[in-house]
Formats: structure tokens, sequence, C-alpha cells
């Protein structure tokens, strides 16, 4: 697949370890390019790369007690360009969290767990699914 062609997807984590995982896991697949940050300043200093979808932490306060978290980058993201999906992960597995999530216009939440990055493909197919039919129908509305 070429470089054009591929897809960007920003995963923004405090840990590490998770965001070399999802780096391994998604890198897999030559349809993405993954570019990872620590930080939810660092992800906004470069939307300028116009990532397709956006996995974002919902603490992002492990390294940085002052740093910006999920929610914040969130809003910051969509009031920058809110067409860029973003999926919400964390480790809680709460109905509240989730939903306050949904209310910040989330596409998804997701829980950290041994299931996650299964989770994660499905969603993220949904999302590039959605945006396939969305781009063919305004072409079918065009030729109308």
């Amino acid at each position: 697949m070429s470089k054009k062609n591929k897809k960007i997807i920003f995963c923004v984590d405090d840990d590490e370890l998770f965001r070399k995982a999802f780096e391994i896991e998604f890198m897999k697949d030559k349809a993405f390019d993954v570019v990872t940050f620590s930080s939810g300043e660092k992800c906004l200093e470069n939307l300028s790369m116009k990532p397709d979808i956006i996995v974002l932490d919902y603490f992002l306060d492990g390294l940085d007690k002052n740093a910006m978290n999920g929610l914040k980058t969130l809003d910051a993201i969509k009031t920058h360009d809110s067409s860029i999906p973003v999926i919400i992960m964390s480790s809680q597995d709460s109905i509240e969290v989730a939903v306050n999530c949904l209310h910040h216009e989330a596409f998804d939440y997701v829980v950290k767990s041994e299931t996650a990055f299964i989770r994660l493909r499905k969603t993220i197919s949904s999302i590039l699914l959605y945006r396939k039919m969305e781009q063919d129908l305004k072409k079918f509305g065009d030729k109308v």
C-alpha cells in the first residue's frame, strides 16, 4: 500500500509499554502509520499531521500530574477539527466514565483489557467503513 493511502493513527498514552504494544500491533497492518505521543499536549501540537483516528488515554497523568487529561485533550481535538474520530481508552471499567466520554463526542470507549486490541481493531474498522460510506454517498450525491 502506498504511503499516500495509509491511514494515520495517533496513540496518546502516558504508558510507554502500552504505546509500544499499540505501535507493534497496528504497524503489522501495512494500511496504518502509527504516531505515538506521551501527552495530550504533544498530540495537540501535531494535529497538523491530520490524523485519521486518535486513540486517547483517559487519564494521561502517570508521568506528569499537571498534564492535560484525556477529556480536556478530547475537547481540544474536537475544537480543532470535530471530524477526527477519537477513541478513548482507560482501565476504568465504568459506565459513567464511558457515557461521559461519549458526551464529549468520543467515537467509542474501550476498556484496557486482554481483549482491548481486538475491540480497537473492530472500532477502527467501523470508523474506516463509515468514512468510506460517507465518501461514496458524497460522490453519489454529486452525480445526482
